[in-house]
């Protein structure tokens, strides 16, 4: 799977705080670096399909040799992972998975298979009756890429997923969202103002005007 932008620009008025021509390739982790309010969240959010009002895009966006540039959000088969893991206070660790499972998953028994695989898959065997307040910020952090990927994904886009974590927590959260996407394939878009997130990625940084950052 390959995401691709061409000419991808986005203005705010006269405005341009987006530019950018490039290609992920499967696995590959494409950095955006630069402070708050220079466009990183704006592009994730012009990728998936949920643009503000006030701004304005033009250019493409190609996932996996389809053009998505006016699909709706829900179609465009992108995950993301924001600061907060944002799990359903009232729903189990399963019942958060189960959300992002596909319905074309079934039955119920089957559903239940693929979500305990899934835990046991990254540490958190028989979690999934625990209510998510019980856990910890990294099993948390866990069990949000987890829902993420049971929705299978075609691109990962991460905004600042890391910053929230202790240090040592943060490295391994990292390795684990990138060593997942590679396993996977998924193209990987990382927005980040944090130099040792962008090396712990390995692959290209630019700025959010395609500019390589000094």
């Amino acid at each position: 799977m390959t995401l691709q932008m061409h000419d991808l620009t986005i203005r705010h008025g006269s405005t341009v705080v987006v530019h950018l021509t490039a290609t992920v390739a499967p696995g590959e982790v494409l950095t955006i670096m630069g402070p708050s309010g220079s466009g990183k969240s704006t592009l994730l959010a012009a990728l998936t399909g949920t643009l503000a009002p006030g701004f304005a895009c033009t250019g493409r966006v190609v996932l996996n040799g389809r053009d998505v540039s006016a699909a709706p959000a829900n179609l465009r088969h992108m995950g993301i992972l924001f600061q907060d893991d944002m799990l359903f206070p009232h729903l189990s660790v399963a019942g958060n998975l189960g959300f992002g499972l596909s319905d074309r998953v079934r039955p119920a028994a089957q559903r239940r298979d693929r979500i305990d695989a899934a835990l046991s898959e990254i540490g958190l065997h028989g979690y999934g009756d625990r209510d998510p307040a019980t856990l910890s910020g990294g099993q948390r952090a866990r069990v949000a890429l987890l829902r993420m990927l049971l929705s299978d994904p075609q691109a990962l886009l991460l905004d600042e997923p890391f910053s929230r974590l202790d240090a040592a927590l943060r490295q391994q959260i990292r390795a684990l969202v990138f060593d997942q996407a590679r396993q996977r394939g998924l193209p990987v878009i990382l927005v980040t103002h944090d130099p040792q997130d962008a090396i712990a990625a390995g692959g290209r940084i630019l700025s959010p005007l395609g500019q390589t950052p000094a």
